[in-house]
């Protein structure tokens, strides 16, 4: 489809775009969407009276002039959320932003668990659709699996993320944007053809679309505009049109209201098929071109039938970095927009994993070198090493104020996810905390003491530290050493076990139900390896520390060798006005006999407050195969 690429607002890029702007107002403040990308600087013009903010708890990062992350992220947000009257006319500026900085300004990327982190973020605050302009190359087109596993929430939550296919002008694949719930957006230019720059491949054939990325106006920190090319700038184009189709089914007072997982659908269907006879043109137009009036129609339709035949569907999507294009200099007042107040609660954390500790600097590491004492080793004085956690751990049992000189962090699976940072009355307190735990993970495995898990409770500060290896982590701020556990497995499953085999008047073993209770345990932290963000993840990470109440509920299933099937969790309708309640479903079922009925029980827990609490009894039932 043709466009007008490089000239005027980007309203008239797209025919039929100004009406549908013009028909939803600009967008309803019923829709949320969320922008993952670089800073963005709220001062510029063109975002006074926008509804923007930073998400709770995200990284803070600099939006200052020439930051070339910040210049990336704040064009692409004024190409959404730029007010009427102003350099830049956003295409959905009526609608609610939340902005998740991710991008590093001296590197220039974002670790893929980093981009796993903001999309839970965004889920946590409500948002209907996630801008992502950004990405990374893959052979395979696989990401990683914290990142795969933020794809699948997304669709669980009913989230449209809406992402770059790349700039590497190839038949590649950029992550995630190649997953098969992506929707992944290549770029045209002004006569609807693809840009050189812009990938292609088997993997967008069905979830990719086009739209102009060519010479995209947009906002400069620090005032003024430029016009910049990428397949970053199409994205918040398709982004733009989502969130106009999702404000007319919100604010429409007859038929069906589309859910943001149907806008992806109608987005496909509506486009625009290729019209070329040459396969490798239409192969770079992915599977079409945005249609903004068969986007009307096909929406129109979905209205009024409901959503029977629209394949629900959610993702995320990867791309490029920017490509400059003819920039334009301007001059505008510094104006702070006014922004929503930031919803209470968003910024707890209860995570699941490993202790570790980090000297961030050589010149960190050193000190601790000449401070800590020299060790005997096989009958030879040595110098200190403080990265045996052993020789640390003595030196820090003597000098509990030098646990504050390091950087305290919770691993997962060996890779740091936050650095926790002990603060307030109990801050002295939560240092000797975590060197007890620390020494007790150090220990033998058959060791009684032996740790094997901690959780943390704790609030995300929007702050980030960097570690010796280079890696930016956020910060987690612990308050209260009230909830920060160290999991001692074997003691753990031994007593519930015993427990369990006094209880119950069924005939299993206690070596079956220990084998039972430790496979529920790692089924919670390997399967169900999570940041502790979403409620529902916070939720399921507090019923695993509880074990021990675990082991007496479901008992009878244990007793009589069944074993766990399946951990879900869904929102509660059953809890008090001002609870954040979810129900966390455990099924058994009988491996020696699969057409015996399974057990389901169910725990309902409150994470509204930093401490999750359980609410009620536990219920069980019956089910059939």
């Amino acid at each position: 489809m043709p466009t007008n690429g490089g000239t005027g607002s980007n309203l008239d890029l797209l025919k039929g775009l100004r009406e549908l702007y013009e028909v939803t107002g600009g967008g309803s403040s019923k829709v949320t969407v969320a922008v993952i990308d670089g800073a963005v600087d709220f001062t510029h013009e063109v975002f006074v009276g926008a509804d923007l903010r930073t998400a709770l708890g995200a990284n803070t990062m600099s939006a200052e002039a020439g930051n070339k992350m910040a210049e990336h992220g704040t064009h692409v947000a004024s190409i959404l959320f730029g007010q009427p009257g102003t350099e830049v006319e956003g295409i959905c500026p009526g609608v609610r932003g939340v902005i998740i900085p991710v991008y590093d300004a001296a590197s220039g990327s974002a670790p893929q668990l980093e981009v796993a982190r903001a999309i839970e973020l965004a889920i946590e605050e409500g948002a209907d659709i996630i801008n992502f302009s950004g990405g990374q190359y893959s052979d395979t087109g696989l990401a990683d699996q914290w990142l795969s596993d933020a794809v699948v929430r997304c669709a669980e939550a009913g989230v449209l993320l809406i992402a770059a296919a790349g700039n590497d002008g190839c038949e590649c694949l950029h992550v995630p944007a190649a997953a098969a719930t992506a929707l992944a957006v290549g770029a045209i230019d002004s006569s609807g053809e693809p840009m050189d720059f812009s990938n292609w491949g088997h993997g967008y054939s069905c979830n990719g679309i086009t739209a102009p990325g060519a010479d995209i106006l947009g906002a400069v920190p620090g005032g003024g505009v430029s016009r910049l090319s990428g397949t970053s700038f199409a994205t918040p184009m398709v982004v733009g049109v989502a969130a106009l189709l999702l404000s007319q089914g919100r604010e429409s007072v007859s038929g069906v209201a589309p859910s943001s997982l149907m806008i992806r659908e109608i987005l496909l269907r509506g486009a625009a098929p290729c019209g070329s006879n040459e396969l490798n043109v239409c192969q770079r137009l992915l599977s079409g071109t945005i249609d903004v009036e068969g986007a009307v129609a096909a929406m129109s339709e979905a209205m009024v039938v409901g959503p029977a035949g629209v394949s629900p569907a959610g993702g995320c999507g990867c791309g490029d970095s920017p490509q400059d294009a003819n920039a334009e200099s301007g001059v505008s007042a510094s104006v702070r927009p006014s922004m929503a107040d930031a919803p209470e609660g968003q910024n707890m954390v209860y995570a699941l994993g490993n202790l570790s500790y980090d000297f961030n600097t050589e010149a960190r590491r050193d000190s601790f070198k000449q401070l800590m004492p020299p060790v005997e080793v096989n009958g030879d004085v040595v110098p200190p090493n403080p990265y045996d956690a052993r020789q640390l751990v003595s030196y820090l049992g003597q000098n509990l104020s030098e646990a504050r000189s390091l950087t305290w962090t919770l691993n997962v699976e060996l890779t740091p996810v936050y650095a926790l940072e002990p603060t307030g009355a109990f801050g002295a307190d939560l240092y000797g905390r975590l060197v007890e735990i620390l020494a007790a993970e150090i220990l033998g495995e058959g060791e009684e003491d032996h740790v094997q898990r901690v959780s943390i409770p704790g609030r995300l500060t929007g702050n980030t530290v960097r570690l010796f290896s280079g890696q930016v982590v956020p910060v987690l701020q612990l308050e209260n050493p009230r909830g920060m556990y160290g999991w001692k497995h074997n003691a753990l499953i031994l007593q519930a076990a015993q427990a369990v085999s006094r209880r119950t008047t069924a005939t299993a073993d206690l070596e079956t139900i220990q084998n039972n209770l430790r496979g529920f345990l790692d089924r919670v932290y390997y399967d169900l390896r999570n940041l502790g963000v979403l409620s529902s993840d916070r939720a399921v990470n507090f019923a695993a520390t509880n074990a021990f109440q675990a082991a007496m509920v479901f008992s009878e299933a244990l007793g009589s060798g069944m074993q766990l099937e399946t951990i879900e969790t869904e929102m509660s309708p059953f809890a008090r006005a001002d609870a954040d309640a979810w129900d966390v479903k455990m099924k058994f079922f009988d491996p020696e006999n699969t057409r015996r009925a399974r057990r389901v029980y169910r725990f309902t827990v409150d994470v509204s407050e930093l401490m999750p609490v359980t609410l009620g009894q536990v219920r069980s039932w019956t089910t059939a195969v």
